[in-house]
C-alpha cells in the first residue's frame, strides 16, 4: 500500500507541475484571444453572426490509461487541428482571424488543461483510498492478526504441554505395569 500510494503521490505531483504550467499558459492565452476578440469587435461591429457560423466541435476524444489501478484520462482533439475559417473573408478582417486563431490556441489548452486537472483529482482521491487502507491495515487490521496469532500460539503451546503430560502419565502407567 505504501508504494502504491508513493507512486501515486509521484505522479500526482508531476501533475501538479505540469498543471501549474499551462494554467499561467492558459491564462496568458485567455486574455490575448479576448484583447483580440475585443479590437475585431471594434473594428466589425458585433460579431455574433460570425461566431455562430464556426461550428461546434465535435472531435474531443476520450480515452483512459491505468496508473497503479488509477483510471487516468486522455483528452485529444482527434482529426485535423490546423486552423480553418469557418467564415467569409468578405466579412471579416485580419483583427477577427487573429482572435479566432488565438481561440483556437484556447481550445486545445483547455483540452490539455482538463485532462491534468482531471487526473489530479482522480490521483487525489486513490491517494486518499490508499493511505486510509494503509492506515486500517497498520492500526487495525495487522494488530488484530498478531492477537490471534498470538492466542493460537498459546494454545497450541497449552495443547503441547497438555500432550506432553499426558505422555509422562501414559510412561509412569506403563512403566508401573511391566
Amino acid at each position: 500500500m505504501d508504494k502504491k500510494r508513493n507512486i501515486l503521490v509521484r505522479e500526482m505531483m508531476a501533475l501538479i507541475d505540469k498543471a501549474n504550467a499551462l494554467q499561467s499558459e492558459i491564462d496568458d492565452a485567455y486574455s490575448s484571444a479576448y484583447i483580440a476578440l475585443q479590437k475585431a469587435n471594434i473594428t466589425l461591429g458585433f460579431c455574433k453572426d460570425i461566431a455562430e457560423s464556426v461550428p461546434e466541435e465535435k472531435n474531443l476524444k476520450l480515452k483512459y490509461r491505468s496508473v497503479m489501478g488509477v483510471e487516468l484520462p486522455e483528452v485529444t482533439l482527434e482529426g485535423d487541428q490546423s486552423l480553418k475559417l469557418h467564415y467569409g473573408l468578405n466579412v471579416s478582417n485580419c483583427a477577427l482571424d487573429e482572435a479566432y486563431s488565438r481561440f483556437h490556441k484556447v481550445k486545445i489548452l483547455t483540452a490539455q488543461l482538463a485532462e491534468i486537472e482531471n487526473s489530479v483529482y482522480r490521483l487525489a482521491n486513490a491517494i486518499k483510498k490508499s493511505q486510509k487502507r494503509a492506515n486500517a491495515l497498520e492500526n487495525i487490521i495487522i494488530p488484530r492478526f498478531n492477537d490471534q496469532i498470538k492466542y493460537i500460539s498459546e494454545s497450541l503451546e497449552e495443547k503441547e504441554r497438555e500432550d506432553f503430560t499426558r505422555l509422562k502419565v501414559i510412561k509412569r502407567s506403563a512403566n508401573k505395569d511391566n
